[in-house]
């Protein structure tokens, strides 16, 4: 494994007095514990009970298909998603989205990238990651992930052993706190995907995951892209976390970059995005193939969303005197997110 070009993670993210640390780091985390926070940033038991998010999401590519997983725990309720869109037909041919029993129903590990699942109503998902002592570089470093329900069935194995290292940023929250969120770079991917009589091949596909937990504002939104090959990959958010999680993967190594620039027409999703950064690092083209969008609204909670399916193509650079890195349709997705939770 290559060395990365940011500092390694912290075993913790509070630190001895209580601080958290912030900043984006290499590496993976342990157990993340915001009731030891110190002021400003603690809160009461009650407050963390309602502004209390973590979510872990799974993503799938291969030249035919992206199948996206989410398992959603916040606070006081949960839910799950999943899709299949074949992207030689450009739809969703397969998925479900349900909402859980509160307290039963789903379980997000406070460990980053961490075991989780949900299981409701005869759906059910399972992630499995690598031990511990995996994770620090031992075992074979295999994820697995399973998935039932009624639309189809998936079973995926993804391997981050010789991989690049996963970013963590930690960073405060306007009108919240702290969030910590733990991004992997693509992974190899192996399985199958089973929708009716159709069986898809995972084989030679890349995986990659999004954990996030972290004590946030009851109204939060952001806008997002992330794709990933092997040895090429990023993750941009504009919102609620500022630049924390704005990286680049290449080669082994992970960069950071600046604040990201989204410019689409939200009336008009599915029309080319461009997307670049303020320190010239990355300039992008999206071409959407197609999307998956949900708008629930139960008075006391709404969550509207739209995620577009496609390629990206354009440039990278790993620092601004280095040469362009030409990315051609690499497979990944955007996503305009607004939740009152």
């Amino acid at each position: 494994m290559i060395a990365p070009s940011l500092p390694a993670a912290p075993v913790n993210v509070i630190d001895a007095d209580g601080q958290p640390r912030m900043g984006r780091y290499a590496g993976h985390t342990g157990v993340i514990d915001w009731s030891t926070l110190a002021a400003p940033y603690a809160r009461s038991s009650l407050w963390r009970r309602f502004h209390h998010k973590r979510w872990q999401y799974v993503a799938l590519s291969t030249p035919q298909l992206l199948c996206g997983i989410a398992i959603v725990d916040v606070g006081w309720t949960n839910t799950a998603f999943a899709y299949v869109f074949d992207r030689q037909q450009g739809r969703q041919i397969a998925g479900f989205s349900q909402d859980g029993i509160p307290g039963l129903s789903a379980k997000v590990s406070d460990q980053p990238g961490g075991p989780s699942r949900f299981h409701c109503f005869g759906n059910r998902i399972d992630y499995q990651p690598p031990a511990a002592a995996d994770q620090a570089g031992g075992g074979d470093g295999k994820y697995q992930l399973s998935l039932q329900c009624e639309q189809f069935e998936l079973e995926a194995e993804f391997d981050a052993s010789q991989t690049a290292p996963p970013l963590l940023a930690v960073g405060p929250i306007v009108h919240g706190s702290v969030h910590a969120t733990q991004k992997s770079p693509g992974m190899p991917l192996t399985g199958e995907v089973r929708v009716g009589d159709q069986r898809y091949a995972l084989e030679g596909g890349v995986a990659s995951f999004d954990y996030s937990n972290g004590l946030l504002a009851r109204n939060t939104e952001w806008r997002w892209a992330s794709a990933h090959g092997l040895d090429i990959g990023f993750n941009l958010q504009a919102g609620y976390f500022g630049k924390q999680e704005n990286v680049l993967w290449l080669d082994g190594q992970l960069h950071a970059l600046g604040h990201v620039r989204f410019e689409y027409d939200l009336a008009a999703p599915l029309a080319p995005w461009h997307i670049y950064t303020d320190d010239g690092l990355l300039d992008l083209r999206f071409m959407p193939e197609g999307a998956r969008r949900e708008n629930k609204n139960m008075l006391i909670a709404a969550t509207r969303y739209i995620q577009p399916i496609g390629s990206f193509s354009g440039w990278v650079k790993p620092e601004p005197n280095a040469a362009p890195r030409p990315v051609e349709r690499l497979v990944g997705v955007t996503e305009e997110h607004f939740s009152r939770w």
